[in-house]
């Protein structure tokens, strides 16, 4: 039996060196996982209490998002306290980049090419 990955789990998470915090979501993000993922990246915020200065939102491994996906990312920003900045990681040719493209999510979160370059920021 081949057991597949819980859609409401995020792929990792790590601290990262400089107050930064890597959370990897998973391969999909829709209406059926959004609000449990939602809860579980402001649970790790939450955790890191004032350490937290960089969020980096890993979405380079997921192939598919739709509009949930792009208003979990705004409100995971919205939700930061002051000083805490919020970055996204995406496939350039990814459906997640043209999904934040169309919902104009890029203009008020910053979103990088690769997960090397979001961390650099």
């Amino acid at each position: 039996m081949t057991f597949l990955p819980s859609p409401c789990e995020l792929r990792g998470l790590r601290d990262l060196p400089g107050c930064t915090t890597l959370v990897s979501l998973p391969p999909e993000i829709d209406l059926s996982n959004a609000v449990p993922l939602f809860d579980r990246v402001m649970s790790a915020v939450e955790a890191r209490d004032d350490r937290l200065r960089l969020l980096v939102l890993d979405l380079t491994d997921t192939h598919f998002m739709d509009s949930q996906g792009a208003r979990l990312v705004e409100d995971v920003r919205r939700r930061l306290r002051p000083g805490v900045r919020c970055v996204v990681a995406a496939d350039p040719e990814g459906v997640c980049s043209r999904v934040m493209e169309l919902t104009g999510l890029r203009r008020d979160v910053p979103v990088y090419d690769g997960l090397a370059e979001a961390l650099a920021s």
